[in-house]
């Protein structure tokens, strides 16, 4: 619109000058050499104007045929330069859909046209051949990329690939140091330096990089403090014990820069519990529950003052938890408190609010371990153990996938710096795992069982007595020793209207009479027995014979001898019984009863 509106303006002042010229007629005249020359002066004017544009054509067209071979050899190199940058763009579009053969051929054709000199051929054919898996055509590609100062950076970052594909940590860390100090805002090149400066513990050199990134607005300032405290973190763990107060002002203000770090909170109380600092100890860990509730915390909270009794860590980790409430882990915490000191009503208390909320395994070991320690109720701990294995897992430090149980700073496997999380593992996340529902009735206290009675009453039985046995009973009626112990084989307790039972046959085989069995009378908790002449077991009356005048006299006494009463049944329910059914129920002592415990 500015140019119409100049143009207007001067048409419309030659127009004003041509109407000036007219209004002043006049002649120019011209002698020289006897001629004589005169015209009017807007005609003098328009041949002067028409002489400047053929001195101009003319001049112009000397020149063009002067400088013609300048003129076509330009032309033939900017039609090279055309062809070059189009196989240039055929060659990227092909490197980016992974077809490294045309990629390769239009590298090499756009290299041919741009006489080797552009930096972006090069880059090409280079990464066409590390695409291609020619590692060495490519490392010799970067290498002469690395001559030319247009592309010695790229050079530099491909040759850091390269070494870190072929796991040379020493020379990917010079090429990335290289690129590093060329270019300082380089991404790649500050995140590589600073993660093997922390991979090889150089924590100091590993906070200079770090500012240098925070300088070139690489990070932002959040970053960096958190960043930064990891560092100052891991440097107060190498100086804990070489020099505690250097690692406590480390530790101190790696707190101060993230409260949240948990491991930096853990190191910060423990070096001021050592310099005697226990009330600061305290409110490092409570600044750090507040935000990051962790089982450590709970643990060095519950320790901050050493040689406390238990109820007094007891308290002092119920304190912790009332400031971050409805939290699972200061009601673990708590239980934890609570089963070493013996409370274990509160443990239990606190243990279902977690089982109904938020069930672990740690809870349910725990509540194992209860059971253990309160009631040693051996069904109900293999059943809290059996939860534990179906349970959700319980939170870990991860990093790049890989689960640790303790923090590091650095990823052990991409050495990034603050990898590790406090997070529940992404396996027993896809897990399907349900949360089984539990009864009420397992987190009552189970009921004692009854004792057992011990039934002293007579009860009536079929004796068998073997003429041996019987001349022993009839010498122990003139003699003070006891008799040996009675046999009786059935023992059987019927009621008073019950008939009387038939009168067996003589001719009873051995395998129909009833075999005795032997066992200790203590077995029952009832008191040794004896039968009289009637046939009915009675309670035998302990000896009054004292263990001394028994040893004193090598003779047993008759509650001693009467410690062995035979049953009835052939073998109680948990002994395998004699060897075969025709063993002779007479048979020595020794092929008797085997009780087992």
């Amino acid at each position: 619109m500015v140019r119409v509106l100049i143009f207007f303006a001067f048409v419309f002042l030659l127009a004003l000058g041509g109407a000036w010229m007219a209004d002043r007629p006049g002649l120019v005249t011209l002698d020289w050499q006897g001629y004589v020359v005169q015209v009017s002066l807007l005609t003098t004017v328009v041949a002067f104007g028409i002489s400047i544009v053929a001195s101009i054509v003319i001049w112009g067209f000397l020149r063009l045929v002067w400088k013609s071979p300048t003129l076509v050899s330009h032309f033939m190199q900017r039609r090279r330069k055309d062809k070059g940058y189009d196989a240039l763009s055929q060659g990227l579009m092909a490197l980016g859909s992974g077809d490294t053969l045309h990629a390769r051929k239009f590298g090499l054709k756009a290299d041919k046209f741009l006489d080797g000199n552009e930096p972006a051929a090069r880059l090409l054919l280079a990464q066409a051949s590390q695409l291609d898996g020619d590692h060495a055509e490519s490392r010799r590609r970067f290498e002469a990329m690395i001559e030319d100062d247009r592309s010695k950076a790229v050079g530099l970052h491909g040759l850091y690939i390269e070494a870190e594909r072929e796991n040379e940590p020493a020379a990917a860390r010079h090429f990335a140091e290289e690129a590093f100090n060329l270019v300082p805002g380089l991404h790649w090149a500050g995140n590589a330096v600073l993660g093997y400066q922390a991979v090889s513990g150089d924590w100091e050199e590993a906070i200079a990089t770090l500012e240098r990134n925070y300088a070139a607005r690489m990070i932002d300032k959040k970053t960096l403090r958190r960043q930064k405290a990891v560092l100052l973190t891991a440097r107060a763990l190498e100086l804990e014990n070489e020099n505690p107060d250097r690692a406590r002002t480390l530790a101190v203000e790696a707190h101060g820069l993230a409260p949240s770090l948990v491991p930096a909170a853990l190191v910060a109380a423990r070096l001021r519990i050592r310099a005697g600092e226990i009330r600061k100890a305290s409110k490092i860990l409570e600044a750090t529950w507040k935000l990051s509730p962790h089982p450590d915390l709970a643990e060095a909270y519950a320790h901050v003052r050493p040689g406390d009794s238990v109820t007094d860590r007891m308290s002092r980790v119920k304190t912790l938890a009332g400031m971050r409430a409805y939290s699972a882990e200061g009601a673990i915490a708590v239980a934890v408190a609570a089963i070493e000191a013996q409370k274990f009503d509160e443990a239990r208390e606190q243990l279902k609010r977690v089982l109904r909320s938020e069930p672990t395994q740690r809870a349910f070991l725990l509540m194992a371990d209860l059971e253990e320690r309160e009631h040693g109720d051996q069904g109900r701990i293999r059943e809290w153990l059996s939860r534990a294995v179906r349970a959700p897992h319980d939170k870990v430090w991860i990093a790049d996938g890989v689960v640790s149980a303790n923090w590091a700073p650095v990823s052990p496997k991409t050495g990034r710096v603050d990898a590790y999380e406090w997070a529940t593992p992404e396996s027993a996340i896809d897990q399907d795992q349900t949360i089984e529902v539990i009864d009420d009735k397992l987190f009552e206290p189970p009921e004692l069982a009854a004792p057992v009675q011990v039934l002293n009453e007579p009860v009536a039985a079929d004796i068998v007595v073997s003429p041996s046995q019987e001349a022993e009973k009839s010498a122990a009626a003139d003699k003070p020793e006891p008799a040996e112990p009675v046999v009786a084989t059935e023992a059987a307790k019927e009621p008073k209207d019950a008939p009387a039972p038939e009168k067996k046959s003589k001719e009873t085989t051995k395998a129909d009479k009833p075999r005795a069995t032997v066992m200790p009378v203590g077995f029952s908790g009832s008191a040794p027995a004896k039968a009289d002449e009637k046939g009915m077991k009675k309670v035998a009356e302990p000896s009054k014979a004292t263990p001394d005048a028994a040893a004193k006299t090598g003779k047993k006494s008759k509650a001693e001898k009467e410690t062995l009463v035979e049953f009835p049944l052939p073998h109680l329910p948990d002994d395998p019984g004699l060897e075969s059914e025709e063993d002779d129920p007479k048979a020595p002592k020794e092929q008797g009863f085997r009780f087992f415990r």
